[in-house]
């Protein structure tokens, strides 16, 4: 089991359009093999960013789905139209699996 923490910055003013897409993504990730659950945060200081936290039953499910079309098409949108910079993914593993990666 992992869990991924995926920080973004929006551009101001795009935050509706960022959480309604994520809301899409929510679906897809539903239907994910090995994904387990996904939730959304804003930072209260920053309104423009977030944090997903989200978590897998196995690392080589989560490195698949960001290599999925899918996934490619989402973060290529963002990255045009919604994204302030780079989005950071951190993997934290669980105890019996090892240290977080960045």
């Amino acid at each position: 089991m992992i869990t991924v923490g995926m920080n973004y910055n929006v551009i101001p003013g795009k935050q509706g359009e960022f959480e309604d897409k994520f809301r899409g993504v929510l679906s897809a990730l539903r239907e994910a093999d090995g994904h387990v659950e996904s939730k959304m945060f804003r930072d209260i200081d920053d309104e423009c960013a977030y944090l997903i936290v989200s978590e897998w039953g196995e690392q080589d499910k989560f490195m698949g789905f960001i290599r999925s079309d899918a996934f490619k098409a989402v973060t290529n949108w963002g990255k045009d139209q919604i994204l302030a910079g780079r989005p950071q993914h951190t993997i934290y593993k669980h105890p019996d699996q090892g240290a977080p990666q960045h």
